[in-house]
């Protein structure tokens, strides 16, 4: 459950108190991983093709037959398609800036469409994904020049979507990239156009905090040489990875929107949720903190009761903040 004051519940850390169909998931999801190549054998664009068609770790996700797809033209002229989910019902009243996760190298927009297409139905947002650059054909700093540029467009009320309430958000390398986009916003343009910010299981320091330096090789979802061959790939070896531009752990935060933080407890990307709404509230920001017992990373993406309570939690979080209720 969110908690807006970030207390921290040691019943969500202790493992007798594990949902039983959350031990379970993760105990089929760390026997999946042994029966399967290991991602790094593989050449990326297989991996990436596999993804799409459920054939990784995450379920098949299947394609909003209403998603639609619109075309922004950033610097020089490089289009980023961004892949849009309006509500069900036509009625819309603002825009959820949605970022993919899967590491900064794979991963697509379309791969959330299930997700996105409740949280559209339940807080009457237009879902906006982008379809950043990926690494390691696009280095670091692509993936977020490519964000920022939709977000400044969405801003400025230069794309054909609403701007009555605007949000942003998303999971793993998405919310790293989220935080990335609202410093630069503030700092380059001087905008704040977010209203909240959605960030669950985010990666915020990429040298690696301790609970990922900890967790070892069994890979549920990811293990600790997972995260270090994905920075590998995604940051150039000219920039320090404790650089504020690089992981936001590290930056000043002050003047950044109401956000809530969601990730599991099995997660080893746990420090950097605990670690940043810490840092997000002594900026002055308001911050919610939701910690799920046994989850492992974006188990949201996993059919479970558990799963479907934490997005219940996140679509309430964004209608209580934009006044949508």
């Amino acid at each position: 459950m969110a908690n807006p004051h970030l207390t921290i519940d040691p019943a969500a850390f202790d493992p007798e108190g594990i949902d039983p169909e959350l031990a379970r998931l993760n105990q089929t999801i760390i026997a999946g991983h042994k029966v399967r190549p290991d991602p790094w054998s593989m050449p990326i664009a297989e991996v990436r093709r596999s993804r799409k068609e459920g054939r990784g770790t995450f379920p098949a996700a299947p394609k909003d037959r209403a998603a639609e797809t619109i075309t922004h033209y950033g610097p020089a002229g490089r289009s980023i398609p961004i892949r849009v989910l309006r509500p069900s019902n036509g009625d819309t009243r603002g825009t959820f800036l949605h970022i993919h996760g899967g590491g900064w190298v794979w991963g697509g927009a379309e791969e959330g469409d299930p997700r996105l297409r409740r949280l559209a139905d339940n807080t009457g947002l237009t879902v906006a994904s982008v379809e950043y650059r990926l690494a390691p054909e696009h280095p670091f700093p692509a993936a977020p020049d490519d964000c920022v540029a939709v977000a400044l467009a969405l801003a400025n009320g230069n794309l054909s979507l609403p701007r009555g309430v605007l949000a942003i958000g998303g999971e793993s390398a998405g919310a790293h990239l989220s935080v990335l986009t609202l410093i630069r916003l503030r700092d380059d343009y001087r905008l704040t156009p977010f209203r909240a910010a959605n960030l669950v299981a985010g990666c915020y320091d990429l040298s690696l905090t301790p609970s990922v330096r900890a967790f070892g090789k069994d890979r549920l979802v990811l293990n600790t040489d997972d995260v270090k061959e994905f920075v590998l790939r995604f940051v150039p070896d000219r920039y320090s990875l404790k650089d504020p531009a690089v992981s936001p752990l590290y930056a000043d935060l002050k003047g950044l929107p109401p956000a809530l933080f969601s990730c599991g407890t099995a997660d080893l990307l746990v420090d950097d949720t605990l670690f940043m709404a810490a840092r997000w509230a002594s900026a002055g920001n308001a911050a919610e903190l939701s910690l799920t017992n046994g989850g492992a990373h974006v188990f949201q993406s996993f059919p479970s009761a558990a799963g479907r309570k934490t997005l219940d939690e996140q679509e309430a979080f964004l209608r209580t903040r934009l006044g949508l209720e």
